[in-house]
């Protein structure tokens, strides 16, 4: 059974392509891989990253949520 895909865009995406999608430099991307903070896997004999669509989302979520939530905090 093949994943069907529902956008133009792929399943994984390279840090190059989150770095661009967040705004960030490629050592910020790189240094929230490797803090654990933005899930990704290590493919290929050269150990290349890739994140996965959908954790990125989920990443953004919740960076709106805990940004949220520090204002809420800081108003009080």
């Amino acid at each position: 059974m093949q994943r069907e895909q529902v956008s133009n865009v792929p399943r994984f995406l390279t840090l190059t392509d989150v770095g661009e999608i967040l705004n960030i430099s490629s050592a910020q991307t790189y240094a929230l891989v490797r803090s654990g903070e933005l899930p990704a896997i290590q493919i290929g004999g050269r150990g290349q990253w890739r994140v996965e669509q959908s954790k990125l989302e989920e990443y953004i979520a919740a960076a709106y949520e805990k940004t949220a939530e520090s204002l809420k905090h800081s108003q009080d």
